[in-house]
């Protein structure tokens, strides 16, 4: 016990360092082992009860003593006198106590992990698990309530762990949904926050309770606290609400199947007087009411669970509510951002809803579209980045395989748009307006939401190539590729470099006419490899060069050679003499190793914080993912070819004709192609003759395996024979005594027959399988053939030794014959 003190000091050193501290905290220590050593001994109810409740009182400040060394006699109080219901409490919240994931009073950051390590010790007995889902039968409200926050305790400290316990114990998950039926106010808050730690990470426990109409009883307490105008009991059942609902197919199945989703519809109704302001709770639940929404059309669930979803919300009027809030006003700016992106996920791959979308007429003076009315906030300035963050993936999500409405807004940029259009603010042109913009956020905005509009359509990227621009008046129009080449030969920011060259990568993506008119430009290909060779050192200078290599890459790989000047063949020689395989190779790897590809890769939506986060777009990181490989794969590949016929070139300098004479050095192309197929059909020969060896070899292996197997079974006949020679021996040798001399010798021929026999049978089987002469036949053995050898020999060698120990087994017979010989004449005259 002195040793467990030291202990204890050494771990709670830091709580004081004068003596009266010490000798509090050793008065402590022993007030603490005195009272559990009572707990466990006292016969009388009430003394236990009294050693409980002063356990109770310092388990706060000695909370490591007492979880030392009462842990068990707390326990043994729970299972033995459940009938006391004091006692069941101090004890109850004893343990709570000592497995709070929190610090209590006067403890410091050491001792943060000490309710993990107690919950630790607490759960290798799974029998303790059991008492607690007992006790949870009691209906006395301070039992249930501590009981409650010590599985709460042990949930968060020990997740994994509990849950596998629970899964097992008969009824253990049904009795804690039984808790949210309780009457009492408190109970229910409390067993939420239970089943919150319960759900998470679990799909098993999530399914039982959805199950065990979960869902019902949920949107019930919601329902009864006032939806949206809720207290903090709303965000606690929203937030068990997602955790039964997220990655979790099934369950986003059964709530679909279950018409819960209409059920939501009056939690979105919008105050009267938006004036007034929303309270800091009712902007709490309607964001985790919005992320239920998106947990149920996320882009990660499967496509028909989405789907599905999606079509149920269109026909409940989930969609349209959501759409009006878009529109109102007074919404505060943290419910707008999060329904924006809730209704891109919502419409997002939908025909149906993205039809819908774009039917949506805002309430404003004009009358304008929903989608015009978003884009204008994307290209203001002086909106939030993080609205306008929302603002592009919705956008990129009413866009994703929405085609007719890619085709709208393009339209709306081609010279022959009607008058109307022409009159009014449309899509197209708040984003063809913003490239040009002299802020950095608004060019990047617009210049990854029109690339959006581009996105897998190559009829759009067409399209565009027929919009033509006036910079100034009075002088000839310009097409737009070409307006946003003039632009990237200006000193412009980083920021906007960056908008333009990945709107122009995903615009040449397989177009080979867009590539055919960026290389048309004269100025377009030395800007880029200007951008490559040069030596910035600023970290987004390089991806600016890594994006000029990729952008050359495509004008590489999708090279529609009507450009002479730059045709597949000429640009690959270009990259090679004035750029390099290696510092092209080098630029491109500039962006795969950056730490804003890597992220914006994984996340979808964009969230960024500072305008100066604004560097990569997902759906661009996807198209370099694709491309990158395939484009060092083509450069390789052509150096490769270009190299193979320099090389034919030099040998045909020096090649001979079968006359003796040489070969003419300006061969024509049939010539060239003649010789390849010579090379091509020597080749076709050799794999051919390679492959009848090989045939050869394996039959020959496989007739050496056969005769090995005969060979495995005559040793087996001869040990088996050996061994009944052997047995045969014993019995002679214990059967000498008894019988007359003439059968003595009968059985010494026998002997020696057999043994002539076995060495007869061993050396023609020698002679049939050519142990000795296998390399005298002139064949070259192989290793199989040489280990079959090699297992022969050692069988053979065991045999020989058997038959010599046969041998003089047979000469001891004799011996003993002999001397048997010797002793009759002496007993025949002792009976005489």
């Amino acid at each position: 016990m002195e040793l467990f003190k030291s202990g204890l000091k050494t771990v709670l050193g830091t709580q004081g360092s004068s003596a009266g501290v010490t000798n509090d905290y050793d008065k402590g220590a022993e007030t603490i082992e005195r009272l559990v050593e009572r707990l466990h001994s006292a016969t009388l109810l009430d003394d236990r009860r009294d050693a409980c409740r002063a356990l109770r009182s310092l388990s706060k400040k000695y909370r490591v003593e007492v979880g030392a060394q009462g842990m068990d006699a707390l326990l043994n109080v729970l299972n033995n006198d459940k009938i006391d219901s004091e006692i069941v409490y101090y004890a109850l919240e004893t343990l709570q106590n000592v497995t709070s994931p929190e610090l209590l009073e006067d403890e410091d950051e050491s001792m943060k992990n000490v309710g993990s390590q107690f919950t630790e010790i607490f759960v290798k007995k799974s029998n303790n698990i059991t008492y607690l889902l007992s006790t949870l039968e009691e209906y006395d409200f301070r039992i249930r309530l501590k009981l409650i926050r010590l599985l709460t305790n042990l949930l968060t400290n020990r997740p994994r762990e509990i849950q596998d316990i629970l899964l097992v114990s008969p009824m253990g998950v049904s009795k804690m949904m039984d808790l949210l039926s309780d009457s009492r106010e408190v109970i229910r808050n409390d067993a939420l926050l239970l089943l919150i730690a319960l759900t998470k990470n679990n799909a098993s426990i999530q399914k039982i309770i959805a199950f065990e109409n979960g869902f019902d009883k949920i949107l019930q307490i919601i329902q009864d606290e006032g939806c949206s105008d809720g207290g903090p009991i709303v965000e606690d059942s929203l937030h068990l609400f997602l955790n039964l609902l997220r990655s979790n197919t099934s369950n986003q199945t059964f709530f679909r199947e279950g018409s819960y989703i209409k059920r939501l519809l009056p939690f979105y109704t919008l105050p009267v007087d938006l004036d007034m302001g929303w309270p800091t709770q009712k902007v709490s639940n309607f964001f985790y009411m919005l992320r239920v929404i998106r947990t149920l059309v996320s882009p990660l669930n499967p496509s028909h669970v989405t789907l599905s979803c999606q079509r149920s919300m269109k026909q409940c009027g989930i969609l349209e509510m959501l759409s009006s809030i878009l529109m109102a006003n007074g919404v505060p700016v943290e419910t707008l951002t999060e329904a924006i992106v809730t209704v891109g996920e919502v419409i997002r791959g939908s025909p149906e809803n993205q039809d819908y979308f774009s039917s949506v007429i805002a309430p404003s003076e004009p009358p304008r579209p929903a989608l015009v009315l978003i884009l204008m906030t994307l290209v203001n300035d002086r909106q939030l980045l993080s609205l306008r963050c929302a603002v592009l993936y919705c956008v990129q999500c009413f866009l994703y395989k929405n085609e007719k409405s890619q085709a709208e807004i393009i339209s709306t940029l081609l010279p022959g748009s009607t008058a109307e259009a022409m009159h009014t603010i449309t899509a197209g042109q708040l984003l063809c307006s913003g490239l040009f913009s002299k802020d950095t956020s608004v060019n990047w905005f617009s210049s990854i939401a029109l690339s959006h509009v581009l996105l897998d359509s190559l009829a759009q990227k067409q399209s565009l190539l027929k919009v033509q621009l006036m910079t100034k008046p009075g002088t000839l129009p310009i097409s737009l590729l070409n307006h946003i080449l003039a632009s990237l030969q200006q000193d412009l920011k980083t920021e906007i470099k960056l908008g333009f060259l990945q709107f122009l990568s995903i615009w040449l993506e397989s177009c080979p006419d867009a590539v055919g008119q960026f290389l048309s430009n004269t100025n377009s290909i030395p800007y880029l490899i200007t951008q490559i060779t040069s030596t910035d050192s600023d970290e987004k200078e390089s991806i600016v060069h890594g994006l000029c290599a990729f952008l050359i890459g495509l004008c590489l790989y999708f090279n529609p050679n009507t450009v002479p000047a730059f045709t597949k063949e000429s640009l690959h020689q270009l990259i090679t003499n004035r750029i390099g395989m290696e510092t092209l190779t080098d630029g491109l790897n500039q962006i795969s190793k950056s730490e804003p590809y890597l992220h914006s890769l994984k996340h979808p939506q964009l969230l960024a914080k500072h305008s100066r986060d604004l560097v990569f777009d997902h759906n661009f990181c996807l198209l370099f993912k694709k491309y990158e490989s395939l484009i060092l794969l083509q450069l390789n590949n052509d150096t490769q070819n270009h190299h193979h016929m320099m090389q034919l070139q030099e040998n045909s300098k020096t090649n001979y004709s079968g006359s003796g004479h040489m070969v003419s050095n300006r061969e024509s192309p049939n010539e060239v192609i003649n010789r390849y197929k010579e090379i091509i059909r020597a080749q076709d020969e050799n794999i051919e003759k390679q492959k009848n060896e090989i045939e050869q070899i394996r039959h020959s292996n496989h007739e050496y395996k056969t005769k090995y197997e005969e060979f495995q079974g005559e040793i087996l006949q001869l040990k088996n024979q050996l061994t009944l020679a052997q047995a045969q021996n014993e019995t002679v040798q214990m059967v000498t005594r008894h019988i007359p001399e003439d059968q003595h010798l009968n059985i010494v021929n026998t002997k020696d027959r057999r043994i002539e026999v076995l060495e007869l049978q061993l050396l023609k089987l020698e002679q049939n399988y050519g142990l000795n002469g296998l390399n005298s036949t002139g064949v070259i053995k192989n290793p199989m053939q040489e280990e079959l050898i090699s297992k022969l020999e050692e069988e053979n060698k065991v045999l020989v030794e058997e038959v010599q120990k046969l041998k003089i087994d047979q000469e001891e017979l004799l011996e003993l014959l002999a001397e048997m010989e010797t002793r009759l004449p002496e007993r025949d005259g002792d009976e005489s």
